[in-house]
Order: C-alpha cells, then sequence, then structure tokens
C-alpha cells in the first residue's frame, strides 16, 4: 500500500522547522540527495521572501505525483507576480533578489498565481527515474 499525505503549515520565523516538515515530505515521496537539497533550500528562499518582502503570513503545501514534489507558498499579502518572477536576477551591487533567482534555477517548474487568499508562489521538482 502506498500512503501519499500532504503537508500544509503556517509560514513563520521558524524556517528550520519549514525546511524539517519539507524535507521528512520530500524524502517519503522520493526525492534524494542534490534534489532533495535543491526543493528545501528554494522553499527556504521563498518563506524568507514571504517574510522579508510580503505580509509575513501564509501556508507552505507540499504534495507528490507521479513525477515528483509540488510545494506552493501563499503569501497572504499577495505582493509577487509573475513580473517579479520573470525579472529575478543577481545583482552584485545589491543585497536583495537573489532569493527567487535561486529558485528559477533550482526548481523544475515554478509559476505565480494571483489567488483571493493571495499571492501563490508554486515550485515542482522532479524525482529522478527509479534505478533499475
Amino acid at each position: 500500500m502506498n500512503l501519499e499525505f500532504t503537508l500544509r503549515c503556517p509560514i513563520s520565523a521558524d524556517l528550520d522547522r519549514v525546511r524539517r516538515l519539507v524535507r521528512l515530505h520530500a524524502r517519503h515521496s522520493g526525492l534524494r540527495r542534490e534534489r532533495l537539497d535543491d526543493l528545501v533550500l528554494a522553499v527556504n528562499e521563498a518563506v524568507t521572501n514571504v517574510l522579508d518582502h510580503g505580509g509575513g503570513t501564509g501556508t507552505v503545501t507540499a504534495r507528490s505525483d507521479r513525477e515528483g514534489v509540488t510545494v506552493e507558498i501563499v503569501d497572504a499579502a499577495g505582493r509577487l507576480t509573475r513580473d517579479h518572477l520573470a525579472a529575478a536576477r543577481v545583482d552584485p551591487t545589491s543585497s536583495h533578489g537573489f532569493g527567487l533567482w535561486v529558485i528559477r534555477h533550482l526548481c523544475d517548474r515554478i509559476d505565480v498565481e494571483q489567488r483571493s487568499e493571495g499571492s501563490l508562489l508554486r515550485l515542482h521538482v522532479r524525482r529522478p527515474p527509479a534505478a533499475g
């Protein structure tokens, strides 16, 4: 029997807790090594952005499917847009803007939607094929 579950937790300043929960879910869902670390780092950056640049509140929801793991980060303030994501680049003259750039480079798919509950950032990391 294959037991699937959904992780849902509130965003808080306890980033270590959020990282641990996402790591546990992603490992249970079959992510390993670099792909597991990539997802955890991307989620950390997204939650940090909510805390530092967004409304400071929201939720993290993780689900798995046949392909891999999808994590949705909702920022209740709704400030993040697709334009922010498209414009993300590394600027050595600034201490800001690295988070979205990192997210874009670590995840296989990303998307931003505006919803009634706020901005939803969806991150997807594919599970590597099973060794066989």
